[in-house]
């Protein structure tokens, strides 16, 4: 008998595709953080399925139950007849902190979404849509003093959007133990960004809305130096952005509305992207525990890109992860749950009066199993970090961040029988 129900799950799936494609072009409400002013955001590191809670590490993991979207060549192990599914939500509470004041702020919304099948024996695809950066600041009520009055004007400063990362994955096992992959990401995105000056009799505000697109390759490896070992290694090759910016600016004088400028222009905002290095290794320690560990680096200083008050600077970023599960064939469900933890280091890409805006964030989380008898899992991840220091103009960034991912395997074209 063949099993049924791939037509629902099908449709099910892509009816929730669409949903969260349109909700990635809004690019709304994924971060709330002051750090996102500058350039194209905060940089996403929240992953794919279990990744969120082993410290965002698995360049070097090897996996054959799951989709892995940190290293390309990992598609090669898609098992035959099996289509993976993976459908994520994430929630953030932010704490900013500085000398004078403290504030909290918490957003909602999808995270990622992404499929994978097997093409032929030892050829593996799959797309992954994840946001690459994410901005949104508000800041509102600055005062400042006119030199030489006794007036002060008032500044409200807003931005949102994000980019998109939609990547088509290929991955193809060269023999048993090394597998290559290529991919291929199209960045896509819009930010907005709102200035307005108010005096007592007049106001100033300038919008400059820019849409970015571009495309960038990747290559991917996996070589298994043992049955419990693998290496693994990635490159992003650099790439530059088109910046399509559209800028207005209104004055207003004693009631009357003026427009400054309105205009568009295809050049201003090109934005290059760094080249990016990643290794790791994962092994499997007692038949029951996977510990896994990345390294990565992001090339920012060739881009030769600075920001007003900052600049670029190269950017590393250290992880580590474990999961521990006691029996993944037990009939006892309690034995098939898997347990997670991580941690991960980012030195910064941005320095601002020389001092890097670094950060941390401690991972833990839970898989619950979905059936007998298939990959399908729940994902739980919780994460506690914190980014900046209260120093000079710079803010203290404390953050707790909850992901679930709906990770599901369909069996496709094979029989089942039925006593």
């Amino acid at each position: 008998m063949m099993k049924m129900n791939k037509s629902i799950s099908g449709k099910i799936f892509f009816g929730v595709v669409l949903s969260i494609t349109y909700s990635f072009g809004q690019s709304e409400g994924l971060t709330s953080s002051p750090y996102s002013l500058y350039g194209l955001g905060i940089i996403n590191q929240t992953s794919i399925g279990r990744s969120n809670s082993m410290g965002y590490t698995g360049i070097g993991l090897k996996t054959e139950t799951e989709i892995n979207n940190l290293n390309p060549s990992n598609f090669a192990l898609i098992p035959k007849n099996s289509f993976f599914y993976d459908i994520g939500v994430m929630g953030e509470h932010n704490n900013f902190s500085n000398k004078g004041t403290d504030e909290t702020r918490t957003t909602l919304n999808f995270s990622n979404l992404a499929f994978a099948f097997r093409i032929t024996d030892g050829l593996g695809a799959g797309i992954t849509m994840v946001p690459y950066s994410d901005v949104g600041y508000s800041l509102v009520g600055l005062q400042t003093n006119i030199e030489g009055t006794n007036e002060t004007f008032e500044s409200n400063v807003s931005g949102l959007g994000g980019l998109n990362d939609l990547r088509l994955n290929l991955g193809y096992g060269i023999i048993d133990k090394l597998r290559l992959g290529v991919s291929a990401s199209f960045l896509f995105g819009n930010i907005e960004e709102d200035e307005a000056f108010i005096t007592t009799n007049s106001a100033f505000q300038l919008t400059e809305a820019t849409n970015y697109s571009g495309v960038r390759l990747g290559l991917g490896m996996q070589y298994d130096i043992s049955e419990k070992i693998t290496f693994g290694s990635t490159i992003q090759f650099p790439t530059s952005l088109t910046g399509n910016l559209k800028r207005s600016v209104i004055k207003v004088l004693d009631g009357a509305e003026v427009t400054v400028e309105d205009e568009e222009t295809d050049t201003t905002s090109d934005f290059n992207m760094p080249m990016e290095l990643g290794f790791g290794i994962s092994a499997k320690l007692f038949k029951t525990l996977i510990v896994t560990t990345d390294y990565k680096r992001n090339f920012w200083n060739n881009t030769g890109q600075a920001e007003n008050i900052g600049n670029y600077v190269d950017q590393d970023i250290y992880a580590f992860g474990l999961e521990y599960m006691k029996d993944p064939t037990s009939f006892k469900y309690k034995n098939r749950i898997r347990y997670r933890a991580g941690f991960n280091y980012d030195n910064g890409y941005l320095a601002i009066n020389d001092s890097k805006i670094d950060g941390y964030t401690i991972t833990a989380g839970i898989g619950l199993p979905i059936g007998q008898g298939t990959n399908s899992m729940l994902n739980f991840s919780y994460g506690y970090g914190s980014k900046g220091q209260i120093q000079n103009i710079l803010i203290k960034e404390d953050y707790h961040l909850l992901t679930l991912n709906l990770s599901l395997e369909d069996l496709w074209f094979k029989k089942r029988k039925i006593n």
